[in-house]
C-alpha cells in the first residue's frame, strides 16, 4: 500500500487480551504460533498483574499481541463493545503446513474458508479467543523464527458493535477508510492492516474477564500527535480520555461510540529501552514507579517456562493454587493461606523474605463474600457457618494429600502460614483434619469453631502472633487455650500492632522458622 512521503503509517499498534493460564498462553503464542515474547512486565495499571507482549523480533508496532494475566481469573463474556477476533498474516503458501501443524498439536481448526478474498484458518487459543490465520503477504518489519511459515504481523481485528456505522465513522479519524463489505461485516482499511466491524445489533453486551479482549491500540507518530488527538476529542465531547506513559510507548485511551475501548499508542521508544534487542523478553521488568517493591512483585507474579524448558506439571486439585520456586530451593515448602479479600499471592513476599529458599505454594479460598475470597462463609462479624468450615476443611485435607502426591512435596518439611481468615481456617483444619498440618504460623487468628473437637496435637508446632491493638485480639485467647490443651507446642506472641502486619511479624516468624526448620534462611 502506498503512502505520502514522510507520512507516518496508520494501522494497529497492538491488541491486548486477557488470559487465565499464563503457561498455556506462552505455549500457544510463543510455542505453537512461534511469536517472540518481547517483554514481560508488571502491569502499568496494576503492578501485581503480569503483562506479556508477543511480536516480531523487535516488537514492532503492528505485530504486537499482548496479554494481561488474570491467573485462574473469572471468565468474561464475549459481546458487543469488544474486539472478539484477531487475525495474523501468514504466507499464503503456508496454509497447508498450518493445517498439518494444527492436527499434530491437537488444535481444533475451521476452514480453510475465504474472507475478503483471503484464505483463512480459524483457531481458538487456550482461553477460547478466536485467532485467524490469514494467507496474505504482509512481511514482518523484523522477521522472527520461520519467516517462510510463521505469522508476520496483525492482519486485522474484528469489533462487534451494536452501532456499526458510528463505530466505523469514529475509526476513520485514526487513518482508516471504508473498504469492502461482506455480509454484516465492514472492513476498514489503513496503510497496513484492517479493522473489521461486525454488526452486533441485538447481541449481548460483553463482560470483561479471561478469554476476552481489553482493547485494541492504533498507531500515533509521536507524543505531539497524542496531545493533538486529546484536544480534538475534548472538543467533540467524546468519552473521557486518559494519557499514560507506558515506558515503551505513550498512549491515550478512549471509547468509541458503541463502547469498545481503543488506545492510541506512539511507535516509540520501543521495547529496547530497558533490554538489549537480542535478549528481549527474558527478564521480568517492573514499572519505574514500583521499583521499591520490585523483589516482592517478582515473587508475586506467576512464573512460567518458555517452550522447551522444563516446567512443573499443573495438577487438578480442589483449590486454585500457585507455586513460586526460588532459584535455589532447599526442599522445604510454605503453604500460604490469605486473609479475607486476598489472593494466593498475597503472602508470598513475606514468606520469601522469612525463608528465601523455600518453595511457596499459595492457595485461594473457595468461599466468596461480595466478590472477596474467603475460606468459609461468615454469618456475622464473629459468627461463622460451622458446616461450611467442616466441609472446606475436609476438601483442604484432600488438597494437601493431592499436592504431596502430585508435586512430590515432603510433608515433614511443610509449614502452613495463614493470615486472619486464612489463619482461622488453618487452625480449624488442625482440629477437624488432624495429621495434615504439623507446623503452622498463625497471624492474627481467632477461634471460629463453636464446638472445638478434642484433638491430639502432640508434636504439632504452632507460632501464633496477635496484635495488641487488633479489635479481634480477645477472640484469639480461646484458640491459644485450645491449642495448648490439645497438646500443641505453642509459641504465643502479642506485639504492638493492629490487625495489619508489621516488621515485627517478619522478624518473629523468621527466627521461629530458622530454629524449627533448619537449613538456609538468608
Amino acid at each position: 500500500m502506498h503512502q505520502q512521503a514522510g507520512k507516518p503509517e496508520s494501522g494497529i499498534h497492538h491488541v491486548t487480551l486477557i488470559t487465565r493460564n499464563v503457561q498455556a498462553n506462552v505455549d500457544f503464542y510463543a510455542g505453537f504460533l512461534g511469536l517472540r515474547l518481547v517483554k514481560r512486565t508488571g502491569g502499568y495499571e496494576d503492578a501485581e498483574q503480569l503483562h506479556l507482549f508477543y511480536g516480531d523480533a523487535a516488537g514492532s508496532p503492528g505485530t504486537l499481541i499482548t496479554f494481561l494475566v488474570w491467573e485462574d481469573g473469572a471468565t468474561g463474556r464475549v459481546g458487543h463493545g469488544q474486539v472478539f477476533e484477531i487475525a495474523l498474516a501468514i504466507p499464503p503458501s503456508s496454509i497447508g503446513e498450518w493445517m498439518t501443524r494444527c492436527l499434530q498439536h491437537g488444535i481444533a481448526m475451521q476452514g480453510p474458508s475465504r474472507e475478503f478474498g483471503e484464505t483463512v484458518l480459524r483457531l481458538k487459543d487456550p482461553d477460547g479467543v478466536i485467532v485467524k490465520l490469514a494467507g496474505v503477504d504482509m512481511p514482518a518489519p523484523h522477521p522472527w523464527g520461520d519467516a517462510g511459515r510463521g505469522p508476520a504481523r496483525l492482519r486485522a481485528v474484528t469489533i462487534l458493535s451494536e452501532a456499526p456505522e458510528e463505530t466505523a465513522a469514529f475509526i476513520t479519524r485514526f487513518g482508516y477508510r471504508q473498504g469492502p463489505v461482506e455480509g454484516n461485516t465492514t472492513r476498514m482499511l489503513s496503510d497496513t492492516d484492517a479493522i473489521d466491524i461486525r454488526d452486533g445489533s441485538g447481541f449481548v453486551e460483553g463482560i470483561p474477564g479471561t478469554g476476552t479482549a481489553d482493547h485494541v491500540a492504533v498507531r500515533a507518530a509521536n507524543i505531539a500527535a497524542i496531545e493533538a488527538l486529546e484536544t480534538q476529542l475534548a472538543t467533540l465531547n467524546s468519552s473521557p480520555t486518559n494519557v499514560h506513559d507506558r515506558r515503551y510507548f505513550t498512549s491515550l485511551y478512549v471509547r468509541e461510540p458503541a463502547g469498545t475501548l481503543l488506545e492510541v499508542a506512539t511507535d516509540g521508544p520501543g521495547f529496547a529501552v530497558d533490554e538489549p534487542p537480542d535478549t528481549l523478553g527474558t527478564t521480568l521488568m517492573v514499572p519505574p514507579g514500583d521499583q521499591l517493591r520490585a523483589q516482592d512483585l517478582r515473587v508475586m507474579l506467576p512464573q512460567f517456562a518458555m517452550p522447551g524448558q522444563p516446567r512443573t506439571p499443573r495438577r487438578e486439585l480442589p483449590f486454585v493454587h500457585r507455586f513460586f520456586t526460588p532459584d535455589d530451593p532447599d526442599g522445604s515448602t510454605m503453604v500460604l493461606l490469605h486473609g479475607t479479600g486476598g489472593t494466593e499471592a498475597d503472602l508470598m513476599p513475606l514468606a520469601h523474605r522469612i525463608s528465601p529458599h523455600a518453595t511457596l505454594l499459595g492457595v485461594r479460598g473457595r468461599a466468596h463474600e461480595e466478590g472477596n475470597a474467603r475460606w468459609f462463609r461468615r454469618l456475622g462479624p464473629t459468627s461463622f457457618d460451622q458446616a461450611d468450615i467442616r466441609s472446606e476443611a475436609e476438601a483442604f485435607a484432600a488438597f494437601v494429600e493431592g499436592a504431596v502426591a502430585g508435586y512430590g512435596l515432603d510433608p515433614a518439611r511443610m509449614t502452613f502460614m495463614g493470615l486472619s481468615n486464612g489463619a482461622n481456617f488453618a487452625a480449624s483444619v488442625m482440629g477437624l483434619q488432624p495429621g495434615h498440618i504439623a507446623k503452622a504460623i498463625l497471624l492474627r487468628p481467632m477461634m471460629v469453631l463453636e464446638d472445638p473437637p478434642a484433638t491430639d496435637l502432640a508434636g504439632t508446632e504452632v507460632l501464633m502472633i496477635a496484635g495488641a491493638r487488633d479489635p479481634f485480639s480477645n477472640f484469639g485467647r480461646p484458640l491459644a487455650q485450645w491449642l495448648e490443651g490439645s497438646g500443641a507446642m505453642l509459641d504465643l506472641h502479642t506485639i504492638g500492632a493492629g490487625h495489619e502486619l508489621s516488621q515485627e511479624d517478619e522478624t518473629i516468624t523468621r527466627d521461629w522458622l530458622r530454629i524449627r526448620q533448619g537449613g538456609r534462611h538468608g
